[in-house]
């Protein structure tokens, strides 16, 4: 069976109202979690990234890297594409170094979202939308992998929401 078919049967397409995304989906059904050893392992794991994810929201609203930092690897990327179109970023010590100074500034009254966190083994990716950080609204994108027993975000890419 194609996955264009088991959607269709879980209700996904033609509007039948199911969500379901395709990497919870298999063919014998919805995944209910990753085993290791027998143990379920996903929601451990999910909370571990979690915890990772969190460190990002909490150093923009605060405005300090020193609380994001240890959630990325030393050798992380950060990229988007610029207001012509351009692809623009690198080293993840660009973002470190955007956050500590004007414009950014503290937002407490900021709001972020976990959108949706995709975990297979020792991958995972994750999405992240925030509002009014430092008055700026984005869609992030992360890519995570577990070294060593400890999840670190790998890559980020965003884009910046204009106001209308």
């Amino acid at each position: 069976m194609t996955l264009f078919k088991t959607w269709l049967m879980a209700g996904i397409i033609s509007g039948m109202g199911t969500t379901v995304h395709a990497a919870e989906l298999r063919r014998d059904g919805p995944v209910a979690a990753v085993h290791t050893n027998g143990k379920p392992a996903y929601v451990p794991e999910y909370q571990a990234i979690v915890e990772v994810l969190n460190q990002y929201i909490d150093g923009c609203k605060q405005a300090k890297s020193h609380i994001m930092k240890p959630a990325f690897s030393d050798k992380a990327t950060i990229f988007s594409v610029d207001a012509n179109g351009k692809l623009t970023g690198g080293a993840i010590q660009a973002l470190f170094d955007a956050i500590d100074k004007p414009p950014f500034h503290p937002s407490p009254e900021a709001q972020s979202v976990i959108v949706k966190v995709d975990i297979v083994g020792t991958a995972a990716s994750a999405r992240i939308d925030s509002n009014d950080v430092s008055g700026f609204s984005f869609s992030d994108f992360f890519q995570l992998l577990k070294v060593d027993g400890k999840w670190m975000i790998i890559s980020k890419i965003f884009h910046t929401h204009v106001a209308p």
